[in-house]
């Protein structure tokens, strides 16, 4: 099946579809191995992964595109993407929905905020007018080649103009063909309730660890109407924590010896990142050119 498809059946299943978020290949395939019928990878993650900077616009459409191709090559699952304000205008989004498709992305959201913006759940932010974006919206929609490839509508209206307009900008951007909306930051359990109600579509929540939404529970959420949800920074922010404690162990006592409880082993890393299957592999090249020159000197006697 392909992972679109599969990521809009996951979406529209009754249980609430879990996506933790993912930094690179390797968390990736961590959290496939963990279980998760699905991941999500987002500039904020991204940024910091490969610039060591933060969320705002530094990263091209063609480097996010390279950094999420990496990240589906590393796994069966779908991969769920961040498309940021579609790095331009109308013309500009058609072109990043292609270069994401051919990535291998099973879908990507394309938010209002004007360029470059700023990470969700930061002050400061703004919005483009309705018309400016309905228009990428439309563009991206046209412009993906499979059927199956999910567009979700994400708005950042609510902490800038309101609630109100926050959902009437939803309900357009589902009235035009988005197949997910995404309010992003609302600060209270009954602004998400009112959300979920008035927007008749899947909703997407943002569990951001320690941003300006309420952190609930997967059940939580799915109770309050959502169809989604993801947790974007939990793994960058778990992996600075890790090397933060690492590097001061290193520095303080000259060996790592301190922090290897919080480590794998090496033998457990090199089978999560699949060595054993490798060599495998390579063998198995090799046995058949063995037997392939075996069989010619066969014949020639």
């Amino acid at each position: 099946m392909k992972t679109t498809t599969r990521l809009k059946q996951l979406v529209h299943a009754p249980e609430l579809l879990m996506m933790p978020g993912v930094h690179d290949a390797l968390s990736a395939r961590i959290a496939e191995n963990a279980g998760f019928e699905a991941v999500t990878a987002a500039g904020f993650a991204a940024t910091g992964a490969l610039l060591g900077q933060p969320d705002s616009s530094q990263l091209s459409a063609s480097e996010m595109a390279d950094h999420y191709a990496r990240i589906c090559d590393a796994v069966e699952i779908p991969v769920f993407v961040d498309a940021d304000t579609g790095f331009g205008n109308v013309t500009n989004v058609r072109r990043t929905v292609r270069d994401f498709e051919r990535a291998g992305v099973a879908g990507l959201f394309i938010e209002d905020q004007i360029f470059p913006k700023r990470c969700g759940h930061t002050p400061g932010k703004d919005v483009v007018t309705v018309e400016e974006y309905l228009g990428k919206l439309k563009s991206a929609l046209d412009a993906r080649r499979d059927p199956d490839f999910v567009i979700m509508a994400r708005t950042d209206a609510l902490g800038v103009i309101g609630i109100e307009d926050a959902i009437s900008r939803g309900q357009m951007a589902l009235e035009i063909g988005a197949d997910m909306i995404f309010v992003e930051a609302p600060k209270t359990a009954d602004d998400m309730r009112r959300i979920c109600t008035e927007i008749k579509a899947p909703h997407f929540a943002n569990m951001v660890d320690f941003g300006d939404s309420p952190l609930l529970t997967a059940q939580e959420l799915q109770d309050i109407g959502y169809a989604a949800a993801v947790w974007p920074v939990a793994s960058v922010f778990t992996v600075t924590k890790a090397l933060q404690d690492m590097y001061g162990a290193l520095k303080r006592d000259g060996t790592t010896e301190a922090a290897q409880p919080a480590m794998v082993e090496f033998a457990t890393y090199t089978a999560l990142v699949g060595l054993p299957e490798l060599r495998d592999q390579e063998e198995a090249y090799l046995q058949t050119t063995r037997d392939y020159l075996a069989s010619r000197q066969r014949a020639a006697e």
